[in-house]
Protein backbone atom coordinates (compact mmCIF):
# COMPACT_ATOMS: atom_id res chain seq x y z
CA UNK A 1 0.00 0.00 0.00
CA UNK A 2 2.87 2.63 0.91
CA UNK A 3 4.40 1.62 -2.53
CA UNK A 4 1.22 2.05 -4.34
CA UNK A 5 0.42 5.22 -2.58
CA UNK A 6 3.85 6.56 -3.44
CA UNK A 7 3.91 5.40 -7.15
CA UNK A 8 0.77 7.18 -7.77
CA UNK A 9 0.88 10.52 -5.59
CA UNK A 10 2.40 13.27 -7.72
CA UNK A 11 3.98 14.59 -4.01
CA UNK A 12 6.92 12.76 -2.45
CA UNK A 13 4.70 11.13 0.60
CA UNK A 14 5.75 10.49 4.37
CA UNK A 15 8.95 8.20 4.82
CA UNK A 16 7.82 4.36 6.10
CA UNK A 17 11.48 3.84 7.05
CA UNK A 18 10.24 1.43 9.68
CA UNK A 19 8.05 -0.68 7.02
CA UNK A 20 11.64 -0.46 4.71
CA UNK A 21 13.67 -1.90 7.69
CA UNK A 22 11.10 -4.46 8.55
CA UNK A 23 11.43 -5.98 4.89
CA UNK A 24 15.16 -5.60 4.99
CA UNK A 25 15.63 -7.61 8.11
CA UNK A 26 12.54 -10.15 7.15
CA UNK A 27 14.68 -10.65 3.79
CA UNK A 28 17.52 -11.46 5.15
CA UNK A 29 15.99 -13.78 7.82
CA UNK A 30 14.28 -15.35 4.38
CA UNK A 31 17.48 -15.43 2.70
CA UNK A 32 19.32 -17.57 5.25
CA UNK A 33 16.57 -19.40 5.56
CA UNK A 34 16.74 -20.67 2.01
CA UNK A 35 20.87 -21.52 2.22
CA UNK A 36 20.03 -23.94 4.83
CA UNK A 37 17.48 -25.59 2.64
CA UNK A 38 18.29 -28.13 -0.03
CA UNK A 39 18.57 -27.21 -3.77
CA UNK A 40 16.20 -28.91 -5.78
CA UNK A 41 13.12 -28.30 -3.76
CA UNK A 42 10.55 -26.95 -5.45
CA UNK A 43 9.53 -24.59 -2.47
CA UNK A 44 13.01 -23.33 -2.67
CA UNK A 45 12.30 -21.78 -5.98
CA UNK A 46 8.41 -20.81 -5.02
CA UNK A 47 10.69 -18.64 -2.35
CA UNK A 48 13.35 -17.25 -4.36
CA UNK A 49 10.57 -15.74 -6.50
CA UNK A 50 9.05 -14.29 -3.27
CA UNK A 51 12.09 -12.95 -2.03
CA UNK A 52 12.84 -11.09 -5.99
CA UNK A 53 9.73 -10.41 -5.85
CA UNK A 54 9.38 -8.17 -2.46
CA UNK A 55 12.98 -6.80 -3.18
CA UNK A 56 11.13 -5.52 -6.74
CA UNK A 57 8.46 -3.75 -4.51
CA UNK A 58 11.27 -2.65 -2.01
CA UNK A 59 13.44 -1.05 -4.83
CA UNK A 60 10.56 0.41 -6.81
CA UNK A 61 9.37 2.40 -4.04
CA UNK A 62 13.06 3.21 -2.87
CA UNK A 63 13.54 4.69 -6.66
CA UNK A 64 9.82 6.32 -6.61
CA UNK A 65 10.75 8.33 -3.50
CA UNK A 66 14.28 9.48 -4.89
CA UNK A 67 12.98 10.40 -8.17
CA UNK A 68 10.59 12.86 -6.02
CA UNK A 69 13.53 13.97 -3.77
CA UNK A 70 15.70 14.51 -6.89
CA UNK A 71 12.33 16.42 -9.16
CA UNK A 72 11.07 18.60 -6.22
CA UNK A 73 14.38 18.71 -4.28
CA UNK A 74 13.97 22.74 -2.67
CA UNK A 75 10.12 22.07 -2.10
CA UNK A 76 11.18 18.66 -0.31
CA UNK A 77 13.45 20.93 1.81
CA UNK A 78 11.62 23.46 2.02
CA UNK A 79 8.52 21.23 4.16
CA UNK A 80 10.73 19.09 6.07
CA UNK A 81 12.43 22.56 7.11
CA UNK A 82 8.80 24.27 7.98
CA UNK A 83 7.31 21.06 9.63
CA UNK A 84 5.45 21.30 13.11
CA UNK A 85 7.48 20.02 16.17
CA UNK A 86 5.80 17.09 16.36
CA UNK A 87 4.56 16.01 12.58
CA UNK A 88 6.48 13.22 11.38
CA UNK A 89 8.77 13.79 8.62
CA UNK A 90 8.36 12.94 4.72
CA UNK A 91 12.03 12.17 4.35
CA UNK A 92 14.49 9.29 6.19
CA UNK A 93 17.81 10.83 7.39
CA UNK A 94 19.33 9.19 4.79
CA UNK A 95 16.89 10.53 1.96
CA UNK A 96 17.50 14.29 4.01
CA UNK A 97 21.05 13.97 3.47
CA UNK A 98 20.74 13.11 -0.02
CA UNK A 99 18.31 15.46 -0.69
CA UNK A 100 20.63 18.32 1.13
CA UNK A 101 23.55 16.97 -1.18
CA UNK A 102 21.77 17.19 -3.75
CA UNK A 103 20.55 20.67 -3.29
CA UNK A 104 24.29 21.52 -2.68
CA UNK A 105 25.93 19.71 -5.81
CA UNK A 106 23.12 21.83 -8.08
CA UNK A 107 23.65 24.91 -6.92
CA UNK A 108 27.37 24.42 -7.21
CA UNK A 109 27.19 23.28 -10.69
CA UNK A 110 25.13 26.16 -11.70
CA UNK A 111 27.47 28.56 -10.22
CA UNK A 112 30.60 26.65 -12.03
CA UNK A 113 28.91 26.50 -15.56
CA UNK A 114 26.54 28.88 -15.93
CA UNK A 115 26.15 31.62 -13.72
CA UNK A 116 29.92 32.82 -13.41
CA UNK A 117 29.46 34.03 -16.86
CA UNK A 118 26.07 36.15 -16.37
CA UNK A 119 26.38 39.21 -15.55
CA UNK A 120 26.37 40.41 -11.44
CA UNK A 121 22.89 41.06 -11.18
CA UNK A 122 21.94 37.77 -12.78
CA UNK A 123 24.32 35.60 -10.73
CA UNK A 124 21.73 34.81 -8.00
CA UNK A 125 18.85 31.87 -8.54
CA UNK A 126 16.30 30.68 -6.31
CA UNK A 127 15.79 27.01 -6.49
CA UNK A 128 12.45 27.21 -4.75
CA UNK A 129 11.04 29.54 -7.51
CA UNK A 130 13.35 27.82 -10.13
CA UNK A 131 12.15 24.39 -9.91
CA UNK A 132 8.36 23.10 -10.45
CA UNK A 133 6.52 22.20 -7.47
CA UNK A 134 4.19 19.15 -7.13
CA UNK A 135 1.14 19.58 -9.06
CA UNK A 136 -1.35 18.99 -6.08
CA UNK A 137 -4.18 19.79 -8.36
CA UNK A 138 -3.68 16.69 -10.68
CA UNK A 139 -6.30 13.84 -10.49
CA UNK A 140 -5.54 10.43 -9.20
CA UNK A 141 -7.71 6.88 -9.24
CA UNK A 142 -8.21 5.97 -5.16
CA UNK A 143 -10.00 3.31 -3.29
CA UNK A 144 -11.77 3.98 -0.72
CA UNK A 145 -10.41 1.62 2.24
CA UNK A 146 -12.52 3.46 5.24
CA UNK A 147 -16.42 4.89 4.70
CA UNK A 148 -15.50 9.06 4.77
CA UNK A 149 -18.56 11.14 4.88
CA UNK A 150 -18.54 15.37 3.66
CA UNK A 151 -15.36 15.32 1.41
CA UNK A 152 -15.29 18.93 0.54
CA UNK A 153 -14.48 19.15 -3.83
CA UNK A 154 -13.53 22.17 -5.34
CA UNK A 155 -15.31 23.42 -7.99
CA UNK A 156 -14.61 23.09 -11.21
CA UNK A 157 -13.76 26.41 -13.40
CA UNK A 158 -17.22 26.70 -14.97
CA UNK A 159 -19.40 25.77 -11.51
CA UNK A 160 -19.63 28.47 -8.73
CA UNK A 161 -20.85 25.98 -6.04
CA UNK A 162 -18.76 24.09 -3.86
CA UNK A 163 -20.54 20.39 -3.04
CA UNK A 164 -19.20 17.34 -0.30
CA UNK A 165 -19.54 14.02 -1.35
CA UNK A 166 -19.65 10.96 0.65
CA UNK A 167 -16.90 8.22 0.15
CA UNK A 168 -18.48 4.51 0.54
CA UNK A 169 -16.51 1.47 1.85
CA UNK A 170 -14.85 -0.38 -1.45
CA UNK A 171 -15.33 2.52 -3.96
CA UNK A 172 -13.50 3.70 -6.49
CA UNK A 173 -13.18 7.44 -7.59
CA UNK A 174 -11.38 9.54 -9.95
CA UNK A 175 -11.25 12.87 -7.49
CA UNK A 176 -7.86 15.72 -7.41
CA UNK A 177 -5.42 14.74 -5.07
CA UNK A 178 -5.11 17.89 -2.64
CA UNK A 179 -8.82 17.03 -2.04
CA UNK A 180 -7.78 13.82 -0.79
CA UNK A 181 -4.13 14.28 0.38
CA UNK A 182 -5.06 13.76 3.75
CA UNK A 183 -7.20 10.80 3.63
CA UNK A 184 -4.44 9.46 1.78
CA UNK A 185 -1.62 10.36 4.55
CA UNK A 186 -4.54 8.87 7.12
CA UNK A 187 -4.55 5.73 5.40
CA UNK A 188 -8.19 5.63 5.18
CA UNK A 189 -7.97 5.96 1.27
CA UNK A 190 -5.44 4.10 -1.40
CA UNK A 191 -4.02 5.43 -4.65
CA UNK A 192 -4.66 3.06 -7.57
Amino acid sequence: QAWLNEKFAPELLESKAEIIECVVEQLDHMEANLKRAKGGDLKVSVHRMEIERIRYVLSSYLRCRLVKIEKFFPHVLEKEKSRAEGEPSILSPEEFAFAKEYMANTETYLKNVGLKHMPPNLQKVSLLKSVPKPNLDSFVFLRVLERQENILVEPEVDEQREYTIDLEEGSQHLIRYKVIAPLVASGAVQLI
